[in-house]
């Protein structure tokens, strides 16, 4: 079968160590199909064959990659996609059953992802050893043929100096530090000089706290506090125990290799006008702020002060801010979300057409999960015929429209494979993975094995077991083919649609846990006075006004749940509720509360409300400055009238009661002489 883009795939049995199942990999792959025993020697030539036709290849065998690219280089060919059918699918206890499983994985490796950005680190070599004993001059010692080097010792052991200073050596403490490799910042407190005269110990000179040490590599050497947290990631922060002789040689290999130009991947995409951190000085979502393992994520300041600000240079791409992100401000890039979405959407539709069923997606990245499957593919009963591994850079960064489009595209469970200790920024993809459960719990479509969850383990065997042992369940239905469009957010809304649609389910609302993006903020109309800060604040717009008459509006599709509206509301008559509300009006504005506008008596001009001009009215009745009814009637008019009225009536704001007459000493005596004269 012949795929749209004319591809080939080239399928090898590995000597017929694996069963090709020829017809369901046909069905399925999108691709005319070739196979052969042993690709790589033998039948090289049906390789050479297929990348003569100019057509797009796939090769399905990934452990002669670096062979097959070298002789497409050497043709001056375009490089073929690879993808891994033996460890993942043939090299199994069920691997005879893996045809429809082939079919997919081979189908979905066609599928192109986008170029990461990079984010260009410089360092020249600048380097602060910061250490507590003679550890660190040895250190440096080692190392001041390839850096630029100051060694910051903190002075509480004894520590005799060099013969010779072929480096700084200053005493202080490091209180704090900010910044990335190339560009450190570290607060010392106590800095002090050595003196020159020190013989048998260093002694010092005059400390100044609040100094400012600027490096590109921070080597710590003091066994103490960290100065960043998870500094594990903090790339060009090195740190050692002195007194692990393995790790203090790990770190002096390490610094050495630090000087020159890198690039790192710019992991996440930031929209600040999609940011709904922050609106008047009101603090609305804070989920990436909680979430950011790194300290990457700040509060903004400035003209930046509504959105946070995210550091690519720290940035470790975990993608807990990608997984949680309400509004798709901030967006995982490697690869985005929406091209992950179209790789699922073809492994579980392939998967199908194959004549697959009831398949388990299981998530996993490089680093750990590759090196599980291989070893369970070779050493133990290999991957379940119906599990279908996808592998991506960072399962902490699988956000809720990709959990939602693998239920929709045909996924019966979802497994996301997490190593035994908990990782950093994994709280995120929990969190998603609740929400879906939720999602699917309310459609009735939940399970007494959850359909989603993680699998926290090292153990290749573990995994094994714990994928043997899901249960064959179903859904019964056909599943979704929609095209996920949009933000991270509009895709989920539009699987979890399609997921409803397709399973006909009749639930309109399902309740949602706390944090969910989706939800409506509900209003007290008896308590609203149609003030509308809500609408200034909101920044999808669930919140409106109607520009021609007094009315506050709401659309639910809109609201991420921020909290701003909550937050500014003077009369505190908004709650959040999160939900799924797939009803129709969900999708159309609704009036939450309107009042009659009142009219200028004077021009006729609508403005305000006649309920929030009578409570002012009511307020302002007993103050002084509108005691005469003529003057409170000036409340009722229009704000040109009322500036008109003012000027022309004599209306002075601050004028107040007339002042008694002052009196005088004469006029005290003069009026005590009438009264002497009045008693006679």
């Amino acid at each position: 079968m012949s795929g749209t883009d004319g591809r080939i795939a080239l399928v090898c049995s590995c000597e017929d160590t694996m069963r090709l199942d020829e017809r369901a990999i046909a069905r399925g792959c999108r691709a005319e199909l070739r196979t052969a025993e042993q690709l790589c020697q033998a039948q090289l030539d049906r390789f050479m064959a297929a990348l003569a036709t100019g057509r797009p290849l796939t090769v399905a065998c990934t452990a002669q990659a670096p062979l097959f690219a070298q002789e497409a280089e050497e043709a001056q060919a375009a490089t073929p996609t690879f993808v891994n059918i033996r460890e993942h699918a043939g090299w199994s206890d069920e691997g005879k059953a893996a045809g429809p499983k082939m079919a997919a994985l081979i189908a979905a490796a066609a599928e192109p992802m986008p170029p990461t950005p990079l984010v260009p680190l410089e360092s020249r070599g600048v380097t602060l050893v910061l250490g507590r004993d003679a550890r660190a001059l040895e250190v440096a010692a080692r190392l001041q043929d390839k850096l630029d080097l100051t060694v910051l010792l903190t002075g509480t052991e004894d520590v005799t100096p060099p013969r010779a200073a072929p480096f700084p050596v200053m005493k202080g403490r490091a209180r704090a530090a900010t910044g990335w490799l190339g560009a450190f910042e570290v607060a010392v407190d106590g800095a002090a000089m050595p003196r020159p005269s020190s013989r048998a110990r260093y002694e010092w000179g005059p400390g100044k706290d609040g100094a400012v040490s600027r490096a590109d590599i921070v080597l710590d050497l003091t066994g103490g506090t960290p100065l960043f947290p998870t500094h594990e990631l903090r790339q060009g922060y090195l740190r050692a125990d002195p007194a692990d002789a393995a790790a203090v040689e790990r770190a002096i290999g390490a610094a050495g290799d630090l000087v020159g130009t890198f690039d790192k991947p710019r992991f996440v995409a930031f929209d600040a006008a999609l940011c709904a951190h922050a609106r008047n000085r009101r603090t609305g979502c804070t989920r990436c702020l909680d979430l950011c393992p790194t300290g990457a994520i700040t509060p903004g300041t400035g003209p930046q002060k509504d959105q946070v600000v995210i550091s690519a240079e720290i940035c470790a791409g975990c993608g807990a801010c990608a997984a949680v992100c309400p509004t798709g401000a901030a967006t995982y890039a490697l690869p985005p979300a929406a091209a992950l979405a179209r790789r699922i959407r073809t492994l579980l539709l392939a998967y199908r057409a194959a004549g697959g069923e009831a398949p388990v997606l299981l998530f996993h990245d490089e680093a750990q999960g590759e090196p599980m499957l291989d070893a369970l593919g070779r050493h133990g009963d290999g991957l379940p015929a119906r599990v279908l591994p996808l592998r991506v850079n960072e399962p902490t960064a699988l956000d809720l429209s990709l959990l939602a489009g693998a239920f929709a595209w045909g996924a019966s469970a979802v497994r996301v494979l997490l190593p035994g200790k908990r990782r950093h920024g994994a709280d995120g993809v929990f969190r998603n993975i609740d929400y879906v459960n939720a999602a699917l719990e309310g459609m009735g479509l939940g399970h007494a094995t959850p359909r989603a969850s993680a699998i926290e383990t090292d153990d290749p065997f573990t995994l094994g077991e714990a994928l043997a042992a899901l249960p064959d369940a179903p859904f019964g239905f056909a599943p979704s083919s929609h095209q996920a469009i949009g933000t991270p957010r509009e895709m989920a809304l539009q699987t979890l649609r399609a997921l409803r649609g397709a399973a006909g389910a009749e639930a309109a609302t399902v309740a949602m846990p706390a944090l969910a993006p989706f939800g409506i903020a509900r209003v007290d109309a008896s308590g609203c006075t149609l003030c509308l800060a809500c609408t200034s604040v909101c920044p999808t717009s669930a919140f409106s006004a109607n520009p021609e008459t007094p009315q506050l509006r709401f659309l639910e599709d809109a609201c991420v749940q921020c909290g701003l509206c909550a937050a500014t509301c003077p009369e505190k008559v908004i709650t959040l509720e999160p939900r799924l509300n797939f009803a129709a009006e969900a999708a159309a504005p609704k009036v939450v509360k309107e009042e009659e506008p009142a009219a200028c008596p004077r021009c006729g001009k609508l403005f305000g409300t006649k309920a929030s001009i009578a409570r002012v009215r009511a307020k302002l009745a007993a103050h002084w400055m509108f005691a005469d009814a003529k003057k409170l009637a000036i409340l009722d008019l229009c704000e040109d009238c009322r500036i008109a009225e003012a000027t022309a009536g004599g209306f002075d704001p601050y004028a107040g009661p007339e002042r008694p007459v002052a009196k005088t000493t004469e006029d005290y005596l003069r009026e005590a002489e009438r009264a002497k004269r009045e008693e006679s």
